[in-house]
């Protein structure tokens, strides 16, 4: 199944500042998000972030946030971001069908949200390189079980390629410039 950037929806979980620096190379994981994101504004990708009790966990961490652009937050309870309804409705509203998955903590929220898209006739594509637990044993095992129930996996660098399709037009040029 090929990707296409009229089909997707970036969705950003949870990267917030209380559990942020206790995921593992929390500072790559920065770079990729950020990358992720550029990434995707530039191929004219709608955007979704949630945050996980703010009000225990803080908002989004500054420099994903400063990328984010003061997207609205969709406030949640629920690990699954599908469990909470103004998400629910922000996704049927996007008439979008591939949800691009990132965030923390891949094991928990990324998981169950993964799961829970298919489950709702979604297909969500969880990029690796832009996913991170505390321990590594968790963010291992949750890409095994993804696999497991059918998800599909990508790269950041894979995805933005794939929905920017061919080379030698501006948008290839800026994706280029934000993975060098």
């Amino acid at each position: 199944m090929r990707f296409e950037r009229d089909e997707c929806v970036g969705v950003i979980v949870d990267v917030q500042e209380q559990l942020f620096n206790y995921v593992r190379e929390h500072e790559r994981l920065a770079a990729n998000l950020i990358t992720l994101v550029r990434g995707l504004r530039v191929l004219g990708v709608p955007l979704l972030r949630t945050q996980q009790y703010t009000r225990g966990l803080g908002p989004t961490v500054g420099s994903v946030d400063e990328a984010l652009g003061g997207l609205p937050v969709i406030e949640k309870l629920s690990f699954s971001c599908c469990d909470e309804p103004a998400f629910s409705d922000a996704l049927t509203a996007s008439g979008r069908k591939h949800i691009i998955l990132a965030g923390i903590e891949a094991h928990v929220c990324v998981l169950q949200t993964a799961v829970d898209l298919v489950q709702a006739g979604y297909t969500p594509i969880v990029v690796g390189d832009c996913i991170s637990s505390r321990k590594e044993s968790d963010r291992v095992t949750a890409l095994l079980r993804l696999q497991a129930e059918g998800i599909r996996l990508a790269t950041c660098e894979s995805i933005l390629f794939e929905l920017c399709r061919q080379a030698g037009n501006d948008m290839f040029r800026e994706i280029l410039r934000l993975i060098k």
